[in-house]
């Protein structure tokens, strides 16, 4: 996330000064952002070891649930369409890029610039006129994106950490399935989330389980509401749509990385669709929003989830790194110089609080990460660039097909955002016992 950061902190600095033209714009990649091809830079393993990282998180633990809220048969099935689009989304933004830089003559231009420059040659006045709001739109996508999932982080910790200490009477020693538990919560989940509070603010502010039942029971098609519910899961697992350009310009040989994509694509959405699969089928309707609470209550399986929940704690530094890399920098450009460490940390401070306010209003690791996927994921990985690729070759005799496919994918992308922000906020005041996705904060 390092390298996304990076190039969106540069991307950003003209906020600094207030807001620039298009043109003026242009000047804030500087030779430092660019690894032309040959020099210093990631190899292929390592530009496939990030790209595999930057799309496997914790949104893969929800997959589970996301195929009971699609069906069997259908959740697999849509898992991979999804999969497809987004791939193909990420190579309309790798060609759309490569495109602009040709033409503009740059050696590299990032996803927010890729939106404004193709703004800037739209047939119509307006769009062209307010084209530097194309950058600022992206960028103001991956801020929410990201602090989502940071609050999504805070949820699964909390989930985590409550199950561990409020079993620990009944854990043993012999890893068998879990079994239905009466135990009451000793404490809200929100206590956990602000436990956990102030050691990620100090954090920030450094710079084997027995075979598949036999699925013969569980449907292949579920309700068409919580199939909404599972489109947001979806399209927010796949979060690496940020991450192509930024990896593509750290490579060596940068004209090897659409082999490195659809290689790293390839083993994300067998996994996601293995995982998903597999883990429906092996806890059926008692399925959890993280995979992580259905594991046996034995100390080896809670070992395991103390070791993720310690990974994901440090891994929420990286997921914040992008945001704060794109408001402290203007932030601290309207204070002096003897204000700069106190606003930096105070807006790292308050960024860490957000996220935990949110976990804190909607408990419910679910529909956070649907909510998340549907509002921004959507837009960032499906929506924006179908529709970017039609505004930069629309003038240059672009086949009605092409046209039309994009149009669908961002049609798609649209509805699903619409729908699947509309059932996530339904199911949100509705009781835990009506609603049909698993809170986080119940114990099974």
């Amino acid at each position: 996330m390092s390298l996304l950061g990076r190039d969106y902190n540069s991307e950003l600095n003209s906020l600094d000064n207030g807001p620039q033209s298009p043109s003026e714009s242009s000047s804030s990649i500087t030779s430092e952002n660019v690894h032309p091809a040959g020099e210093a830079g990631l190899s292929m393993m390592q530009t496939l070891i990030h790209l595999l990282k930057c799309n496997i998180g914790t949104g893969l633990l929800g997959l589970p649930l996301a195929i009971k809220n699609a069906g069997l048969l259908v959740g697999p099935v849509s898992l991979l369409a999804i999969g497809v689009l987004t791939v193909h989304c990420m190579v309309i933004l790798l060609n759309c890029a490569q495109h602009l830089s040709q033409r503009l003559q740059k050696t590299f231009v990032n996803y927010g610039e890729a939106t404004m420059y193709g703004l800037e040659t739209c047939p119509n006045t307006w769009l062209r006129a307010h084209a530097v709001w194309g950058r600022y739109t992206v960028s103001f996508l991956l801020v929410i994106t990201q602090l989502g999932f940071c609050s999504v982080y805070f949820m699964f910790m909390a989930d985590n950490l409550q199950q561990m200490v409020e079993e620990a009477h009944v854990t043993s020693n012999i890893c068998q399935p879990r079994e239905i538990l009466t135990l009451t919560p000793i404490l809200d989940i929100r206590f956990y989330m602000l436990i956990i509070l102030p050691f990620l603010i100090l954090l920030v502010f450094i710079q084997n389980l027995k075979g598949i039942p036999y699925p013969s029971n569980l449907p292949l098609m579920a309700n068409w509401k919580t199939f909404l519910l599972f489109f947001g899961t979806a399209i927010f697992t796949f979060e690496g749509v940020g991450m192509v350009l930024p990896l593509k310009n750290q490579m060596k040989h940068p004209q090897q990385f659409s082999f490195v994509l659809y290689l790293g694509m390839s083993i994300v959405i067998i996994l996601y669709i293995l995982l998903g699969t597999l883990g429906y089928m092996k806890f059926g309707s008692d399925t959890q929003a993280s995979i992580t609470l259905n594991l046996p209550n034995c100390w080896l399986y809670q070992s395991v989830k103390l070791m993720y929940s310690i990974g994901i704690f440090f891994t929420y530094a990286l997921q914040f790194h992008v945001p704060a890399e794109i408001i402290i920098p203007f932030a601290i450009s309207q204070v002096s110089e003897s204000w700069a460490l106190f606003v930096d940390l105070s807006v790292r401070s308050a960024l860490v609080c957000l996220t935990c306010v949110s976990a804190i209003l909607i408990p419910r690791l679910d529909l956070v990460i649907s909510l998340v996927g549907s509002v921004s994921s959507s837009a960032l990985a499906l929506i924006i660039p179908a529709l970017l690729e039609i505004v930069i070759f629309y003038s240059e005799d672009m086949s009605c097909v092409t046209i039309a496919k994009d149009i669908m994918i961002s049609i798609v992308g649209l509805l699903g955002c619409i729908f699947g922000t509309y059932q996530a906020l339904y199911e949100l005041p509705q009781p835990i016992s009506h609603s049909m996705a698993n809170s986080t904060g119940v114990h099974a």
